[in-house]
């Protein structure tokens, strides 16, 4: 674990491991992507002519693979499902895999219609062809279900027009659970995690084995190993293959790469959790958080579990599952709990396009370390806004006016409005994987106030940033316009702004009302049901704080302060 908030956990742990989990593969024929390609492809396939190349044939074609794939189906006794618009077809696979475990190969194919592209043939009227485009359509697609001795339950998604596009979808814990029992290695997996694992080093380093280069090897083996014989044999019977030299090529689409924290004492992993979310929601610009209250709650102790289990997936699970989610554009940092133990982080990328690695099979490796950074520097960035600290010399320093470079800059000042409000927002942008320009941190500033500020600008914000680099809170990464916060910075314009909003602010607010604090102190009776320990401190500060004032002979001037 190279992560700082994952090392400061380390003592509640009984181990982590990494693991690549949801992998989508985009198949298709390179030579069939271009109009010229196919007409190319489509002589091969017919001996040296496109005489039949219309949308008539085209169309048969599509009719000719789902004719193969129903009677296919119902010769092999193999279920076949027209799905509906929503069915989701990865629980229904579940539900079959759970009635029937011993499955092998090829064992469900569920049918329903997404977008496409498709080929469209215009011929003029001597029988010329005029134009040859592709274009977007609602078409069937079939979802192969198989289940692979090396990788699992894997899914093929085809579309049954040409090109033939396709989608491999395997997923990497099935992968290490299957490489796992081969060597013997015992755990206990519930859904998609391993909830309790006695050799935690030797079952890391198999999923650790998934970010190895040679994977790239394995992910190849596995797509020719099912989709030409099992997936595109429909369309295209393996002689037709072979005469018109049919070949898929291979890039990565999605991906996704977790941390699991498996903790000691369930109890201490919710306290963790909920506490990181609690703390922090505000300040990084938590928006999707969504809890779905369980059963039961966790046990203080960790419970000996031999069995596997089936993780429970109803509105109502065995356990209160809290997730939170925070997004950059086509990345996606995730954090909940899984199972009773299991605390995971994932990076998650909807479209690889937007690592700017490069997107072919080969590049997978690299995708998988750009996932890993960007999920330790977002990890990182939690425990450093969760562990806020500002030293007094610091605290001196900041209203200072400084250089950067040969410009002279002003210093910060944590009593303006507008220096509190942009404070904020850099630290909504302080996960961003890839850093933020000025005009971000220009629109986080116009989000945060509403019409307060409308004329915030990325000039404006260009002016505060060189006054946070000042300080050395901001610095702007090289050959680019990007600022990241540094860790140092992270604590001390998380200090400024809870010191501010969480101590100043409310305690002077509610000392300007010396009558109030006088029935407080004089209060008895039961306490509200919402009342918590953070609402007992404040109690005691402000009771306090009214009295050492009182004291100075200042208690009355508290609302100058306050205003």
């Amino acid at each position: 674990m190279m992560d700082e908030l994952s090392q400061s956990y380390r003592e509640l742990l009984h181990g982590s491991y990494d693991c690549v989990d949801r992998i989508v593969l985009n198949a298709y024929e390179p030579l069939l992507a271009s109009p010229g390609g196919f007409r190319t492809w489509w002589r091969r396939l017919h001996g040296g002519s496109d005489e039949e190349l219309d949308n008539t044939h085209l169309m048969r074609l599509a009719g000719r693979f789902s004719r193969r794939v129903r009677g296919f189906a119902k010769s092999q006794a193999i279920p076949l499902i027209d799905c509906s618009r929503g069915d989701r077809k990865h629980a229904i696979a579940e539900d079959y895999l759970r009635e029937h475990p011993d499955v092998r190969g090829l064992f469900l194919i569920l049918v329903a219609r997404a977008v496409a592209p498709v080929w469209e043939v215009e011929r003029s009227g001597k029988g010329i062809i005029r134009n040859l485009e592709k274009r977007q359509a609602f078409v069937n697609h079939y979802s192969f279900q198989i289940m692979d001795a090396e990788w699992g339950h894997i899914t093929i998604k085809m579309s049954g027009h040409p090109p033939f596009g396709a989608q491999i979808m395997v997923n990497g814990h099935e992968y290490v659970a299957c490489q796992a029992a081969r060597r013997g290695l015992p755990y206990t997996k519930e859904g998609n995690c391993f909830t309790r694992i006695e050799r935690v080093g030797e079952l890391a380093q198999v999923a650790e084995a998934l970010s190895d280069p040679r994977t790239v090897g394995r992910l190849s083996q596995l797509c020719e190993r099912w989709i030409y014989t099992a997936c595109l044999c429909f369309g295209l019977d393996l002689a037709e293959q072979e005469g018109s030299d049919f070949r898929y090529s291979y890039s990565v689409y999605q991906a996704e790469y977790s941390r699991n924290l498996i903790f000691n004492s369930g109890g201490e992993m919710e306290q963790v959790f909920q506490g990181l979310v609690d703390r922090n929601r505000a300040h990084l610009g938590l928006r999707r958080i969504r809890t779905i209250f369980g059963a039961k709650g966790r046990s203080i102790w960790s419970r000996d579990r031999r069995t596997s289990q089936v993780a429970i997936t109803l509105e109502r699970p065995v356990y209160s599952v809290t997730t939170f989610q925070l997004h950059f554009g086509k990345l996606t940092v995730k954090g909940y709990t899984k199972g009773e133990r299991v605390l995971r982080f994932e990076a998650i990328v909807h479209n690889t396009r937007a690592l700017a690695c490069g997107r072919i099979l080969e590049r997978f490796p690299t995708i998988i370390s750009k996932l890993k950074d960007i999920l330790e520097r977002a990890l990182s960035t939690l425990h450093y806004v969760d562990h806020a600290f500002i030293s007094d010399a610091t605290l001196e320093q900041l209203p200072a006016p400084c250089r950067v470079g040969n410009t002279r800059v002003g210093g910060i000042d944590i009593g303006k409005p507008r220096t509190r409000t942009v404070l904020a927002a850099v630290l909504t942008l302080a996960p961003a994987p890839f850093g933020f320009i000025a005009g971000d941190l220009a629109q986080a500033v116009r989000e945060l106030t509403g019409r307060a500020m409308p004329a915030y600008d990325a000039r404006r914000a260009a002016y505060d940033l060189q006054k946070l680099r000042g300080k050395d809170l901001v610095v702007k990464l090289a050959h680019s316009h990007r600022y990241q916060v540094t860790g140092t910075g992270l604590r001390t314009i998380t200090a400024l702004v809870v010191l501010h909003d969480k101590v100043l602010k409310p305690l002077l607010a509610a000392l300007s009302k010396p009558s109030e604090t006088a029935q407080l102190r004089a209060r008895q009776g039961r306490k509200p049901k919402a009342w918590s320990r953070l609402d007992d401190l404040y109690q005691t500060l402000r009771l306090t704080l009214h009295a050492l004032l009182g004291e100075l002979h200042i208690a009355q001037a508290s609302t100058i302060f306050c205003g």
